[in-house]
């Protein structure tokens, strides 16, 4: 029988849920028990994918092409597993499938309502996700917070699971927050306890309560919020704020949560084996020699637009033994100004241009892009970086201002980069890109190949515009050659420079692969680029014996 563990989230918005189920996820797998996980948005888009960055955050595609929210990112690098479309579900396509339905004719005439109607789709959703992936525990992140109208038929939704599903197979875990008020020196468990009693209200009683806070949670505050919120005493889980987001599986496992899940569901007893984890962690957080990565964007207000790049590098850098410093540039800031560029860019070994749509700020990334061919500065492309790259290229290569991509400039008289032909008459801007996962075949001798160590590799992908094979032959004579294609050779995957340390781009996003555990070859070896840089200040170590002739001076 499948177990189910619904999260909710009280109190106020962004207090950890997304985090908590992922390392739920982990922490569960952890005792070798299969888990996939999901996520309900109570939004009214099908999806994220037509959504400002400054909304939601970075947008995240599963490999078989969902544009979904980010905290299917952290999913799958705590659980490290891969999730399809099935694990993302809104009010949008739950809404979009009723009303479809009963145009059909397939409620045979009957007046169509939130319950039961409504409800009956998210929990055929819900189910849906455990009979495909097999599991024996499906995790369930209900988005917003309790209290929200427009997430009220999830939780009506979620509250009929248990009495259908049986009350061992059915846990609900409440995420809320425990404030500190400075003027009095106190924790606050008042708002914990009005949440609570909103579920409640709606017909849910929290099994567990895992309080978020900054400060260390007394015994006495964890006795008044099970006494309050009618939960076990055991079943009140202190979660501070700690140094890498990493860490939460194991306090949260320390605290007890898992062994309490593992009784409360009836699963197999086991002892968790979280030990390469723990061994992650503590790298992690080892005081180490920093490598500093400039990261230009036009979303870097709002970092959790690029939050897959960012964990992206710091996966490669713990892989190295080193810890990762983003500089954060907002390419608005520095077009048209080269001693800002300069300025900006002097301190940094290597340079990120991520993925973004629109002709914002893009002058400031391809200054980025040509300072970091100029300088021998490693340089990393994704997506947009690949067309960034090729447009500052080719204009060097030819001698002139004008190529560009027609995406910015339609008119331009070099589109190097240019609209897919299969993209072209396309109207709707929904989920119509080229989504998932595509091969990606190797140029043998190149600094991808080697990254990758195979030639034949899998990636995923969100784009429109592509690189103009009508200029592919001029700029390979000049060094900028194709070193990744697609399957069938008629599309540029993968760019580098010849005469550059390292400066490499990719159509595709590779930090939507990364691990904390297994980091992405390409970023592995752009971080390893990186620390072989020296920037102004630095300077290369004495061997050993020249520092001790040194000393004896």
């Amino acid at each position: 029988m499948t177990k189910y563990v619904f999260i909710t989230g009280g109190v106020v918005s962004s207090v950890g849920k997304g985090i908590t189920a992922a390392s739920i996820g982990r922490i569960v797998k952890s005792r070798a028990i299969s888990v996939t996980i999901q996520k309900l948005d109570p939004y009214l888009n099908v999806d994220p994918g037509t959504m400002s960055p400054y909304q939601h955050g970075e947008v995240f595609v599963t490999q078989d092409g969902a544009e979904t929210d980010l905290d299917l990112g952290h999913y799958e690098r705590f659980i490290d597993i891969e999730l399809t479309a099935e694990s993302s579900v809104t009010t949008g396509q739950v809404y979009s499938s009723v009303i479809a339905k009963e145009r059909r004719g397939d409620f045979l005439g009957g007046t169509i309502q939130v319950v039961p109607h409504v409800t009956n789709e998210i929990k055929k959703r819900i189910r849906q996700v455990g009979e495909t992936s097999g599991a024996s525990v499906v995790i369930v992140e209900v988005g917003g917070t309790v209290g929200d109208i427009e997430g009220l038929p999830f939780l009506e939704a979620i509250r009929q699971m248990r009495s259908e599903e049986g009350r061992d197979n059915v846990l609900y875990v409440h995420v809320t927050l425990i404030p500190y008020i400075s003027s009095t020196g106190e924790l606050k468990t008042k708002p914990t306890q009005h949440s609570v009693n909103e579920l409640r209200r709606i017909g849910i009683q929290p099994d567990i309560i895992v309080c978020r806070s900054d400060y260390a949670i007394s015994e006495p505050i964890k006795e008044k919020v099970s006494l309050f919120c009618s939960v076990d005493r055991r079943a009140v889980i202190p979660l501070l704020t700690v140094p890498t987001i990493y860490e939460v599986p194991l306090v949260l496992e320390e605290a007890g949560l898992g062994d309490l899940m593992t009784e409360m569901l009836r699963l197999p007893a086991s002892r968790p084996d979280l030990d390469d984890w723990r061994s992650m962690v503590e790298r992690m957080k080892t005081p180490k020699e920093p490598v500093t990565i400039g990261l230009v964007g036009k979303y870097v207000e709002l970092r959790d637009a690029y939050i897959s790049v960012r964990e992206a590098l710091c996966h490669a850098a713990t892989y190295l033994d080193r810890q990762v410093s983003i500089q954060w540039v907002n390419s608005e800031e520095i077009e048209g100004d080269e001693g800002k560029v300069d300025s900006v860019l002097r301190s940094v070994q290597g340079i990120v241009v991520p993925g973004g749509f629109g002709y914002r700020g893009i002058e400031g990334m391809t200054q980025a892009a040509r300072y970091a061919r100029e300088h021998k500065i490693p340089y990393l492309g994704l997506c947009l970086g690949l067309h960034i790259m090729v447009v500052e290229y080719a204009r060097y290569a030819l001698g002139s201002n004008e190529p560009n991509s027609t995406e910015f400039r339609p008119d331009t008289p070099y589109p190097v980069i240019s609209l897919m032909p299969d993209q072209c008459g396309v109207q709707d801007k929904g989920g119509t890109m080229r989504l998932g996962t595509y091969l990606c075949h190797l140029v043998e001798g190149t600094r991808a190949a080697a990254a990758y160590g195979e030639s034949v590799v899998r990636e995923r992908h969100r784009h429109r515009f592509e690189f103009n094979n009508e200029f592919r032959y001029t700029l390979e004579k000049k060094g900028l050659i194709a070193s990744g294609l697609s399957e069938d050779g008629r599309l540029v995957e993968i760019v580098e420079l010849v005469d550059h340390p390292w400066m490499v781009a990719t159509q595709f996003h590779p930090e939507f692969r990364s691990r904390p555990n297994l980091p992405h070859p390409l970023f592995r070896e752009f971080v390893r680029a990186a620390t072989k840089t020296l920037r102004e200040g630095d300077q290369h170590p004495l061997p050993l014996h020249q520092e001790m002739k040194g000393v004896h001076k």
